[in-house]
C-alpha cells in the first residue's frame, strides 16, 4: 500500500511538473495563398505572377491592413499547385505582425525557386490548402483560402466538391482567375473563366474574386484583392482590380 501510495505521489507530481502546451496564437486572419504554376502559365507570366504576390506583401497599403486588426498580425502560408500529382507548399505558416515581417516573407519569396508542372487541379489545390489549417498552430475568427489561376480543373476532383465542403468546415475561398485572351495549347481562350471560378471556386460568407484581365495586371489585382480580404470587406461578389 505505501509503495503504491508513494508512485500514485511520483506520478501526480510528475503531472504537475510536465508543461501544459501552449495555447494556440490568436491572429485576425488564417490566409492560405494557392498560386497555379501549370504550364498554361509561360515564364514571363510566371515572372509577373511571382513578383504581382512579392510587391503586395511589401505593400504599404496591405501592411497598414495587416497592423489594423484587433491582434495586429496575420497567419500566412503559400502554396504553389498544378495537377494533383503537384501541390507544395514554398512558404509555411508564419506570423506577420510588422512591415519588417511582411517584407522578410515578401524577400524569402522572392528568392524561393519556381517550378512548372502539367494539369490544372483546382479541386486538389482547395483540399491541400484546407489541410494547411489542421494543426497551423493559430487560433482566428477567419481562415481564408486566396486560390488564383488561368485555367479550370481538367484533373483531379471537381472544384465545387472540395469547396463546398471547406465552407462546411468555416473557411472562406477567395478567388483571382486570370482572363488570357490567348489560345493554350492549341485550346482557344477560357473567356468564361470569371464565370467559372464565381460558380465553382469560391464560396463562404464574404467570399469575392478580383479577375485580372492579364498577368500584366495581376498585380494590381493582388494588392487589392489582399487588402480587401486581410480588412474583412465587402460581401459574395465579383469585382474589378481598379
Amino acid at each position: 500500500m505505501k509503495r503504491r501510495t508513494a508512485l500514485v505521489g511520483s506520478l501526480a507530481a510528475l503531472v504537475a511538473t510536465t508543461p501544459a502546451r501552449a495555447a494556440d496564437l490568436p491572429v485576425d486572419l488564417q490566409l492560405v495563398l494557392a498560386v497555379d504554376v501549370s504550364r498554361s502559365i509561360d515564364e514571363v507570366e510566371a515572372e509577373l505572377q511571382r513578383r504581382g504576390y512579392v510587391e503586395a506583401l511589401a505593400n504599404d497599403r496591405i501592411i497598414d491592413a495587416i497592423l489594423s486588426g484587433e491582434h495586429k498580425r496575420i497567419a500566412l502560408c503559400y502554396t504553389e499547385w498544378a495537377g494533383t500529382h503537384y501541390q507544395v507548399v514554398v512558404i509555411d505558416w508564419t506570423v506577420i505582425d510588422s512591415a519588417a515581417e511582411a517584407r522578410r516573407f515578401a524577400e524569402k519569396l522572392g528568392e524561393a525557386p519556381r517550378q512548372s508542372q502539367s494539369w490544372t487541379a483546382v479541386g486538389a489545390a482547395l483540399a491541400h490548402a484546407g489541410q494547411r489549417f489542421e494543426g497551423s498552430g493559430f487560433t482566428s475568427k477567419r481562415r481564408v483560402i486566396d486560390v488564383s489561376g488561368d485555367g479550370r480543373t481538367n484533373d483531379g476532383p471537381p472544384a465545387e466538391m472540395v469547396r463546398d465542403r471547406l465552407v462546411s468546415q468555416g473557411i472562406v475561398v477567395n478567388g483571382l482567375p486570370v482572363m488570357m485572351n490567348r489560345s493554350n495549347f492549341g485550346r482557344p481562350p477560357d473567356l468564361m473563366l470569371d464565370k467559372y471560378y464565381e460558380e465553382n471556386v469560391i464560396g463562404g460568407p464574404g467570399s469575392f474574386m478580383i479577375v485580372a484581365d492579364d498577368f500584366g495586371h495581376f498585380g494590381r489585382a493582388v494588392r487589392t484583392k489582399l487588402v480587401r480580404e486581410i480588412s474583412s470587406i465587402g460581401a459574395t461578389s465579383q469585382a474589378s482590380p481598379g
